[in-house]
């Protein structure tokens, strides 16, 4: 499934694919899902099970592994992941030069996650770093479907 999908998100995706990438953005109904992930202080790894953010217009759900240091000691951290269901946020997109956007996602009911900050690039390629109150940022790469 993942293979497939990074297919038909290669590089050389059509302008049919391009446009829908843009409709997904626009309707804010999307899900990201992470292929690598890059503490700040450690080595890039490939994620073997399925991890995602899903977005809607009313709806912020985050399923991500951490990776990565705590600055303080933070309690109801199940799994120790980024794990949280927002339906509070702030939601901001750009549209930026080299065909990519910018989106800019602040939860206001997610506790310790700050902001979720995602490019998406027109082929569907996507990178989003997580800011944290009380841990170091980190970043995941992979698409958007």
């Amino acid at each position: 499934m993942v293979m497939a999908a990074a297919l038909l998100l290669s590089p050389g995706a059509n302008s049919q694919e391009q446009k829908d990438v843009a409709a997904m953005l626009k309707s804010q109904n999307y899900t990201f899902f992470a292929e690598t992930v890059s503490p700040m202080a450690s080595r890039t790894r490939h994620l073997t099970s399925r991890y995602d953010l899903r977005v809607t217009s009313d709806t912020i759900e985050a399923d991500l592994p951490y990776f990565g240091r705590s600055y303080s000691p933070t309690y109801n951290m199940a799994g120790g992941g980024i794990d949280f269901t927002s339906v509070d946020f702030d939601y901001a997109t750009v549209k930026k030069k080299k065909k990519r956007w910018e989106i800019i996602i602040r939860p206001n009911d997610a506790g310790d996650v700050q902001e979720l900050n995602l490019t998406v690039f027109e082929n569907g390629r996507a990178d989003l770093r997580v800011t944290s109150n009380s841990r170091q940022a980190i970043r995941y790469s992979g698409y958007i479907e």
